[in-house]
């Protein structure tokens, strides 16, 4: 379990370093992704900060043994994220094809907060 949830934890924090890195940094989200026109440069930061230092939650204390306890709320975090971006982005634009992904990070995520909890319970 703890090999999976490692793995897990690896391929969440490359996508949520990624996908944050984009939106934090470039205007790549303005071009690439139809609700970021919407919204202002702001908003579109702040959610790719969000998901940076989500990502970086998700490996670093447990990787380093400095407040381990902080992966279970980080994941929890980025899966509120990803509940948040389904019913305030993509539901209400009908995007209906981006909700597999949204659900799948969601299970990956609550996988983790799962997997993590009960090392620390």
């Amino acid at each position: 379990m703890n090999i999976a949830a490692w793995v897990v934890q690896g391929v969440l924090a490359v996508f949520y370093f990624v996908a944050g890195s984009m939106k934090a940094f470039t205007n790549m989200a303005q071009k690439r992704m139809p609700w970021a026109k919407e919204r202002p440069k702001s908003f579109v930061r702040f959610v790719g900060t969000a998901e940076i230092l989500g990502a970086l939650g998700l490996v670093l204390p447990l990787f380093t043994g400095i407040l381990p306890w902080l992966t279970v709320p980080a994941a929890l975090g980025l899966a509120v994220v990803q509940v948040l971006a389904i019913g305030m982005i993509h539901l209400p634009r009908k995007e209906y094809g981006a909700l597999p992904l949204n659900l799948l990070l969601i299970a990956l995520a609550v996988f983790v907060v799962i997997a993590r909890w009960n090392l620390f319970a």
